[in-house]
């Protein structure tokens, strides 16, 4: 009855995936139709006149911007996932390993020193995504290499080491506010809360990439995942090497979630509520929370992304603060209700 519960809610994520892209699609400062998307489209296959305003909005503007969010989203939640099942805690999530905080401090040196100039006009990409991805990759690296000794990786270990390398982010981050401008600061208040404004199609084929990756290996650790969540020991009884497993899921990890941050800045909450929230619906079997959480990341972050452009109109608000928002308190709505079923 589970698993029929978990498929049941995985095919009402499909169905709603598409409908979140289109109606996001649609508005904005300017209300595009459905009828206008379809002759839009096919008039961008058949090479025949359309308007070009439209064509250009929505081609260039909101589609690799629903596509970079829907990707972002789902790298976070089924990341969040993960990290869940490895540390065996319901409320773990991907910055536990420093990812977050790393990427955080190399994005505000960036922006200190190199003031976010551009790597070069034909790769488009900033300096600060660059030192973003390399802060935390870096920052994970080293988390892993404390944690490791000739008996292993300890999780407990590198649960605390990731605590106290976002502390030193935090205070390295202070100390990068204290020296900047107003116009540097304002660029790192903005970039740690999160925002897709600056979506284009070289960042979408970035991150597709990096979703091709996770889409190929995940899956195959889903019954490993499964093993973990008796622990350790009873995971090598049943054959499963856990070294290898944890220093593949933590590469994943540090991967996607260093990528993403990069291209998108700080995005919070999705890899904790998501992943969470699925499990509490459908239980902790990885074969089907894994793929619900992308589902549901997605969305979220499509819904996110969409009341973020057009609340506040004609300005913008940061992607991040309207995830917290929406998760947050449904998030909280759903622990209490668990509480009473208890």
């Amino acid at each position: 009855m589970r698993y029929l519960s978990a498929l049941s809610l995985i095919r009402s994520l499909v169905l709603l995936l598409p409908l979140a892209v289109i109606v996001t699609l649609s508005v904005g400062t300017i209300e595009i139709s459905f009828d206008q998307m379809i002759q839009s489209a096919i008039a961008s296959v058949t090479g025949s006149e359309t308007n070009s305003q439209i064509a250009v909005i929505l081609w260039d503007i909101r589609l690799p911007r629903v596509v970079l969010a829907l990707m972002v989203g789902a790298v976070l939640a089924v990341l969040g996932a993960v990290m869940q099942g490895l540390f065996r805690n319901a409320l773990a999530d991907p910055s536990l390993i420093g990812v977050s905080g790393g990427a955080s401090v190399g994005a505000g040196l960036m922006i200190v020193l190199a003031g976010g100039w551009l790597v070069s006009p034909i790769a488009g990409l900033s300096l600060v995504a660059l030192g973003a991805f390399l802060g935390g990759f870096i920052t994970t690296l080293v988390v892993y290499r404390v944690a490791t000794s000739n008996l292993g990786t300890s999780v407990t270990t590198m649960l605390l080491a990731g605590i106290a390398i976002g502390a030193l982010a935090g205070a390295a981050n202070s100390l990068l506010s204290y020296f900047s401008d107003n116009q540097m600061l304002r660029q790192i208040s903005v970039w740690q809360m999160g925002s897709l404004s600056g979506a284009n199609w070289l960042k979408v084929s970035i991150m597709s990439v990096i979703c091709l990756c996770l889409i190929v290996q995940l899956p195959s650790q889903a019954k490993a995942l499964n093993a973990l969540l008796l622990g350790e020991s009873e995971a090598r009884y049943l054959g499963i090497n856990v070294q290898c497993i944890k220093r593949k899921l933590i590469f994943l990890t540090a991967l996607g979630v260093g990528v993403s941050v990069a291209l998108a800045g700080m995005i919070g909450f999705v890899g904790l509520v998501v992943p969470h929230t699925i499990r509490l619906m459908i239980g902790p079997d990885h074969r089907w929370l894994l793929p619900a959480s992308a589902l549901a990341g997605a969305i979220l972050m499509i819904i996110a992304d969409c009341i973020a452009r057009i609340a506040v109109l004609p300005a913008e608000l940061p992607t991040g603060i309207l995830t917290a928002l929406i998760g947050a308190p449904f998030f909280v709505a759903l622990l209490l209700r668990q509480r009473r079923d208890i």
